[in-house]
């Protein structure tokens, strides 16, 4: 078993904290609530929190490297992101990051940067915005979004390997929400972990066809992120006024998603729970990251993801094709 897998699944708790809400997404979020909601997750056991520059345009990155200077540093993994380093913006006028769901300035800009020296820039300037000494997990940031895979493969995942041997990193991933760029990032490329944002959940489960079987094949560890589904799961009684990838709910996803509430609800077993602990149904699973601005849901999803589920809930998921066999 790899270094990362071990040290992943040796953490005190199953549920690490995600932190693209601390970059103000989908609100302004004050630094005292910042503090306030890593305290709880700190409290309640939580050791490992993911961050990237993406995520209010290194709002996120300052807040939890702010946070995590007050703790021992061999108690805790940190994980970050490259492929978009944060570069003044020429264009700025004055507005939010909006279109990219961040309440913050646009005075600066993200500017793709998917080769060998940018993944090594990317990681120097996260370091310096999070006060911190090293990095232990650099995932490759959506390099398939901006149409830079291939250049990924060919450059940034070689100088990432180069700087795991140099000992700048432990380990080194994809994070993505796209299942072919997942499995070919595995394939063909010596990765230690990927973290699966939204297409290995309770509500779907892409990533089963051939991500997964890959993970398996290469031994790299999974990071199962967005397994509420941007917040469809997150309630016990879903809402129609939820989001679903940060929109409106498809009628068929949510015929899918009354099905899979009502199966819990028959077994006594709150939706939100169900969500936590569904991908730990794959032994390659070895972290579920979630994120919220809100000290007591923090509180609340650490009572969920060890609440003990009965083996015929996820039987029955099975037989109705809910889930895989």
């Amino acid at each position: 078993m790899r270094e990362t897998v071990s040290a992943l699944a040796s953490l005190p708790t199953r549920l690490g904290y995600g932190a693209a809400n601390l970059g103000n997404m989908f609100r302004e979020v004050s630094d005292d609530e910042a503090w306030a909601v890593l305290e709880a997750a700190w409290d309640g056991g939580v050791r490992y929190f993911d961050t990237a520059p993406h995520y209010g345009l290194g709002l996120s990155e300052r807040r939890l490297g702010a946070f995590l200077r007050t703790k021992p540093r061999d108690e805790f993994i940190v994980s970050t992101k490259a492929g978009r380093l944060i570069r003044p913006n020429p264009d700025d006028d004055g507005g939010l990051d909006l279109e990219h769901a961040f309440h913050v300035r646009t005075d600066v800009r993200r500017e793709p940067a998917y080769d060998g020296v940018g993944v090594r820039t990317s990681l120097e300037e996260s370091l310096e915005r999070m006060g911190l000494d090293r990095i232990d997990v650099l995932y490759l940031h959506d390099p398939e979004r901006s149409g830079h895979l291939d250049q990924a493969i060919a450059e940034a995942y070689p100088a990432m390997q180069d700087m795991r041997a140099e000992g700048l990193v432990t380990a080194v991933g994809i994070g993505s929400m796209v299942s072919d760029a997942l499995a070919r990032s595995v394939r063909e490329a010596d990765l230690d972990v990927i973290m699966i944002a939204g297409r290995y959940t309770l509500l779907e489960q892409p990533a089963a066809a051939e991500v997964l079987p890959a993970c398996h094949e290469r031994d790299t560890a999974v990071v199962a992120a967005s397994v509420f589904n941007s917040g469809l799961l997150a309630t016990t009684v879903p809402s129609r006024d939820s989001r679903y990838e940060y929109g409106a709910i498809p009628d068929d996803i949510w015929d899918r998603v009354t099905r899979i509430a009502a199966i819990c609800d028959a077994h006594g077993v709150p939706l939100p729970a169900a969500a936590l602990q569904f991908p730990f149904q794959d032994s390659a699973t070895a972290s579920v990251i979630v994120g919220t601005a809100r000290a007591e849901q923090i509180r609340q999803n650490l009572d969920l993801v060890t609440m003990p589920i009965p083996d015929s809930l996820w039987d029955e998921l099975r037989a109705e094709g809910l889930t895989p066999a």
